[in-house]
């Protein structure tokens, strides 16, 4: 397997390109959501993450994020799948810093399973994580900043979904129900200043696919072209990209962080 990058690699954007912008963070305890919140915080911006385990987020807030602390931080317990949670999350980050200027729609949450395993339950599950409570966050940061303001950027972490997604058919039919919803909200909001774009890593080397086999993220990086997995500080530069000012005519899109994996990959193997 080919080396990936250094985090110092990917720094690439001008000290302080999101100096007096307030980006919330979901899922920002570990994985792409926390190294997101550690570069933007080191570019300047406020900084709020939230997830459903406070132990994860005092770990980030203690730990990768405390190095940059002075610009601004804030940490909530948040289950993206309650209202009423996330109304009272973001009306919280309004409070402390007046705004939110990029949100960034990060949390979810699948287990691996043929379809036909798959119970009610645990299908509706990944359902409400991966896309309703995206739904919620988006629009409840819209109506109580964004929209009033008139500006913002959202950015929605997705998946490959480019080629169906066997084995994952829940999480598949759920991210891809957030990619038209950013095409959508592109369209609807484009009024109101706000930017909503996507992106769709592929195999990442993250807390995420640390849960899954080895032999299932060994087989899928020998699927990806690049012949290596991701980092978690690929995906943030990607996510910061599409917050910063270089990405102010860029609504409706999706960008693969995949090493051409949809073009090409296979990790579902089908008997003879």
């Amino acid at each position: 397997m080919r080396e990936p990058p250094s985090a110092a690699s990917q720094r690439v954007f001008a000290p302080g390109v999101l100096a007096g912008q307030v980006a919330v963070i979901t899922g920002g305890g570990a994985g792409i959501g926390l190294a997101t919140g550690v570069e933007m915080a080191r570019l300047g911006a406020r900084v709020a993450i939230c997830g459903r385990t406070a132990s994860k987020l005092d770990a980030a807030v203690a730990g990768p994020l405390a190095s940059v602390a002075d610009v601004g931080l804030h940490a909530a317990v948040c289950d993206i799948r309650d209202p009423d949670e996330v109304a009272a999350f973001v009306s919280g980050v309004v409070e402390r810093f007046g705004q939110i200027d990029i949100l960034v729609n990060n949390a979810g949450g699948q287990f691996p399973s043929p379809a036909q395993l798959i119970s009610a339950n645990g299908f509706l599950s990944v359902v409400r994580n991966n896309l309703v409570g995206t739904f919620y966050v988006t629009r409840e940061v819209a109506n109580q900043t964004m929209i009033p303001r008139r500006r913002g950027r959202i950015i929605n972490v997705i998946a490959n979904i480019y080629r169906g997604f066997p084995g994952m058919a829940h999480t598949g039919a759920a991210r891809a129900g957030v990619e038209n919803m950013t095409m959508s909200l592109a369209v609807e909001w484009a009024q109101f200043g706000i930017l909503v774009n996507a992106i769709a890593p592929g195999i990442i080397e993250s807390s995420g696919t640390a849960r899954y086999p080895p032999e299932i993220v060994a087989l899928a990086v020998k699927n990806t072209p690049l012949k290596r997995a991701g980092t978690v500080d690929e995906v943030a530069a990607a996510i910061v990209f599409l917050a910063s000012p270089a990405a102010q005519y860029i609504s409706g899109a999706t960008l693969r962080i995949d090493g051409a994996q949809a073009l090409w990959g296979n990790t579902w193997q089908i008997p003879d």
